[in-house]
């Protein structure tokens, strides 16, 4: 079987990039994980990538004198892996335009929030603080701006009384996880055609 090479990018514990690992390691799953790049050199998500031996990136942007720079470092380090899909699973910096480039319309992110509600950082406890009943998560296309490219997928979760943002945002995890594997199994397989705001997997 010939899997589709995919980079995965991640800041932070690689709760959700655990799930993608797991799942590459299936015999008949359509993707490969061929590398982490990471902006952290302690992250989580580096560790098990490497526990799994995963080739991991560091590019930490303390290392470089701008962002234009540290954005063709990134670049490089993708491309180096010839990936079919990259997909970003809580790295916790904006893509620049090189990288964007490299990869047009090849970046999918997921996101704890039903978008365009509650965008950025704080989507979690923007959404509690709204007051909203429903939220979930999103798989969307990455563009230039920040988690408003075109949406592929998404899935609700309920918020219960007496929510915090830890808890509210561990259920939302659960169902990323679930979507993202789904998601990259289906584009890896049938790939994604994109017209205007619209992404649809064939």
């Amino acid at each position: 079987m010939n899997r589709v090479p995919v980079v995965a990018l991640a800041s932070g514990t690689g709760t959700i990039f655990q799930a993608l690992l797991d799942a590459a390691f299936e015999t008949d799953y359509p993707a490969d994980i061929v590398a982490l790049l990471t902006d952290k050199p302690g992250s989580g998500a580096a560790r098990r990538a490497r526990g799994a031996g995963v080739p991991v990136h560091v590019v930490d942007p303390a290392e470089f004198t701008d962002r234009a720079q540290w954005d063709e470092a990134l670049t490089e380090a993708a491309a180096g892996y010839a990936p079919e899909w990259l997909v970003s699973v809580g790295f916790m910096r904006l893509l620049g335009p090189a990288f964007l480039a490299a990869f047009p319309q090849r970046v999918l992110n997921t996101h704890p929030s039903l978008l365009p509600s509650f965008p950025g950082r704080s989507a979690v406890p923007d959404a509690l603080a709204y007051g909203v009943t429903v939220t979930g998560c999103t798989v969307h296309v990455v563009d230039s701006g920040v988690d408003s490219g075109p949406v592929v997928a998404q899935r609700p979760v309920v918020v219960l009384p007496g929510d915090g943002a830890d808890a509210l945002h561990d259920r939302i995890k659960s169902v990323e996880r679930q979507l993202i594997v789904e998601i990259v199994d289906r584009v890896a397989t049938h790939g994604l055609v994109i017209t205007g705001r619209k992404a649809r997997i064939p």
